[in-house]
């Protein structure tokens, strides 16, 4: 009878350990599912916010290539040099964008490449003497503006 009781016993002692295991197990499982929902969404967004700037610093670069290279006002008032400097550097920009690897979601150098198109907007910003920051232009906030 002993035997039957010490077994009782021990069932009793290790639903502990069991309920705890169990518990954690089922913890786990659901942190790690709610973590990728939670992770997808966060890599949609921030991809989005991303894909919008480098999509605006194109359309930038497009942009102001025509106007150079077609406006005959623009092209009597600068001088030569300078149209070339303001379109190599447009061309700059540009080419850096064009090798952005859009479709590389792994892509490990995207902070590093980011920061150059970035940088190279502002020289070509300065070169343009055009102001880099276009808050004043661009609505922010949460009903789909741009912010960057």
């Amino acid at each position: 009878m002993a035997h039957k009781s010490e077994d009782l016993f021990d069932c009793i002692l290790m639903a502990d350990n069991r309920f705890h295991g169990e518990g954690y197990r089922e913890g786990f499982d659901e942190g790690t599912r709610q973590g990728m929902i939670d992770g997808r969404k966060h890599g949609a967004s921030h991809g989005a916010k991303l894909s919008m700037e480098v999509s605006f610093y194109y359309g930038f670069g497009i942009t102001w290539k025509c106007l150079l290279q077609n406006n005959t006002d623009v092209k009597a008032s600068l001088s030569i040099l300078c149209l070339r400097k303001r379109l190599k550097a447009l061309e700059s920009l540009l080419g850096l964008i064009q090798k952005f690897p859009h479709e590389e979601p792994h892509y490990e150098n995207l902070q590093e490449d980011m920061e150059k198109v970035r940088a190279k907007f502002r020289q070509v910003c300065s070169i343009l003497n055009v102001p880099a920051d276009f808050s004043d232009y661009v609505k922010t906030g949460g009903s789909g503006g741009i912010s960057f």
